[in-house]
């Protein structure tokens, strides 16, 4: 059968179910005598007679009894090749593989995301990784993630495209019991960046988050002095963890303050470093789910753009 032309098929199926030349020809929009030679090419190349031509109709033979229930099968494949390739290049059917780190999937932007891509597209395969930005990058040039939500990048972002989509200040993680957290008005007063400089700094690792790490220090030496970073944690619900422990301060974006972490207050910062979130895919035509998420990424930043 794999020489055999599948609009062949067709016909031969339109002829079987009609048993009827005309009838068949009428319901596939062609003329008789075109659709009677097409059958006669189609019995010619598999070698055998399909059917027996009655005064009044057509009927199967046992040949072609037994062809018409492959031949089904074949157009049925088929036709569900072409509806699942046309399903992923609309990005509703396939695979996703969405990354974040820690800081970008604690922000409500990335879940708003991901929960209307679910929904307009439940039957991809969706597949959710949190690493560090350098990992996640890595994983987007092998590859093994599509798209990825992190904090501004550092360094070679080669063959990636990195779009930011919005951008939030960052405030003072304080011990509950810190003179920090008790100053000013209600402790809601801004705590200027120079009052951390005799503080124990603790800071989300650099490798996991090269941008958040980077602005905080920029933001020090702006305020004219150098931290002293007691401690560097590997993910940022570690860093909150040491900070309610009493052992040092942190800076982190405002989103974390959804965070209610006992032991911790949290004060706005003056001025205020200011945090990144972007999203990162590779370079090159964009099609599929991948393209299916970045409409849903844009959607939100227009969102955000009119609130």
């Amino acid at each position: 059968m794999a020489n055999v032309d599948v609009r062949l098929l067709r016909y031969f199926i339109a002829v079987a179910e009609a048993g009827h030349m005309t009838r068949a020809a009428e319901r596939l929009g062609i003329g008789q005598p075109p659709l009677s030679q097409q059958i006669r090419v189609l019995e010619t190349q598999l070698g055998v007679t399909l059917f027996e031509r009655l005064p009044r109709g057509m009927a199967l033979t046992d040949a072609g009894q037994a062809f018409l229930a492959d031949a089904y099968e074949v157009v049925r494949k088929l036709d569900q090749a072409v509806d699942d390739v046309r399903r992923v290049a609309a990005g509703i059917k396939g695979r996703l593989s969405v990354g974040f780190t820690s800081s970008a999937a604690l922000h409500p932007f990335v879940p708003t995301v991901i929960r209307a891509f679910r929904s307009d597209a439940p039957s991809v395969s969706l597949a959710l990784d949190e690493s560090s930005t350098g990992d996640l990058l890595d994983g987007l040039r092998d590859g093994h993630i599509d798209v990825a939500f992190i904090r501004q990048p550092q360094g070679n972002t080669g063959e990636i495209t990195v779009v930011q989509v919005l951008e939030e200040a960052m405030v003072l993680a304080v011990p509950s019991a810190h003179p920090l957290a008790l100053k000013g008005k209600a402790g809601k007063a801004a705590v200027p960046m120079t009052a951390i400089a005799s503080e124990k700094l603790i800071l989300y690792r650099r490798r996991a988050g090269q941008g958040l790490y980077d602005a905080i220090i920029a933001a020090c030496h702006g305020a004219g002095f150098s931290p002293a970073i007691e401690q560097e944690a590997p993910r940022l619900l570690t860093t909150l963890s040491l900070v309610a422990a009493g052992l040092g301060v942190s800076v982190v974006p405002a989103s974390l303050m959804r965070m209610q972490i006992e032991g911790i207050v949290y004060r706005p910062l003056a001025p205020p470093p200011r945090a990144p979130l972007c999203c990162a895919y590779r370079e090159g035509v964009l099609a599929g789910p991948t393209a299916r998420l970045l409409e849903h990424v844009n959607a939100a930043v227009r969102t955000i753009a009119k609130a």
